[in-house]
């Protein structure tokens, strides 16, 4: 791999508890330039002082995307759903022709959204799977990195982009997976995130709840199982065994760890409720499917989002 090739110059869009834990994996591999882009009262924020994750501080110098000087190498893009639309452009602003453009934000629709504004080519279907990390009271933890499985989405990606993304996280030992088949993971994430983030926002669980209580993994396992009806309709292969392998993974994870819907709503923030019970009960009325445990949490988040505004 020519040394033009290689992915060193890493660009984040989103400062939250996952892209800060990805620059911190980054910068710590040395080797790496990582900056976030940002703006507004976001980007006043992130240049008032360092950065804590983990306990160590890092300081990260902040992009104003009106003001970018080159295109970034790799671009993880790591934020709410409902903040996309506004990014969209400063995406475009970032990426260049070698590009490699990396989404780890959940449901199933933003590859196509970043890719409608700077190509689809530069865009590598991904998701990230058992990173627990947290933000509160201004700092960033975590205690595992997870996984990024990531490859082709229903456009084949050119191979020499994922051979480059690979070696930028193995470099910077981020455990990594090329599945067989793309898709189908696309919507195991859905499926966990429907299941595990809908239900620890409403019962305001961690992962330890999750872990010991018997009548908490049975709600998670409702709302998962009504995706897995709806996958198996549009020949998605999703079974009772791939919810199965994410009970293996939940076993792993940090007791005290909590999923993003569950920050966001004990942080009174919106949460990301339309893209999963949204979806699912949108899908579900479109393919026949009965979808009565995600219609009725659908209207518990929204309820709770009410109270806090």
């Amino acid at each position: 791999m020519a040394n033009e090739m290689k992915i060193r110059k890493v660009v984040i869009i989103g400062a939250g508890a996952m892209g800060a834990a990805y620059a911190a994996m980054f910068l710590d591999a040395k080797g790496f330039a990582v900056s976030f882009v940002a703006r507004g009262k976001r980007y006043q924020k992130l240049t008032q002082g360092p950065l804590s994750v983990n306990g160590k501080e890092y300081i990260i110098p902040v992009i104003h995307p009106d003001e970018v000087a080159e295109p970034a190498e790799l671009i993880i893009v790591a934020l709410k759903h409902h903040h996309l639309p506004d990014a969209l452009q400063d995406i475009k602003a970032l990426a260049g022709d070698n590009t490699v453009v990396l989404s780890v934000m959940n449901g199933l629709e933003s590859e196509e959204m970043i890719g409608a504004v700077c190509g689809l080519d530069k865009v590598v279907y991904a998701i990230a799977v058992g990173i627990d990390a947290v933000h509160e009271q201004g700092r960033f933890t975590f205690a595992s990195p997870g996984k990024i499985i990531f490859g082709d989405g229903p456009h084949r990606a050119d191979r020499r982009r994922l051979d480059r993304l690979q070696e930028a996280l193995n470099l910077a030992k981020i455990p990594n997976e090329v599945p067989a088949d793309m898709m189908r993971m696309l919507w195991w994430k859905f499926m966990i995130n429907v299941g595990i983030n809908q239900a620890s926002a409403v019962l305001r669980a961690p992962y330890s709840v999750f872990q010991s209580s018997p009548d908490a993994r049975a709600l998670m396992e409702m709302l998962m199982l009504e995706v897995i009806a709806v996958a198996q309709q549009i020949d998605i292969d999703l079974s009772r065994e791939d919810l199965d392998d994410w009970i293996r993974i939940l076993a792993t994870l940090s007791p005290a760890g909590k999923t993003s819907m569950l920050q966001d709503v004990e942080a009174g923030r919106k949460t990301e409720v339309e893209i999963f019970a949204g979806k699912m009960v949108a899908m579900g009325s479109k393919h026949g499917v009965p979808t009565p445990v995600n219609k009725t949490i659908l209207h518990m988040i929204k309820a709770l989002e009410s109270l806090n505004s």
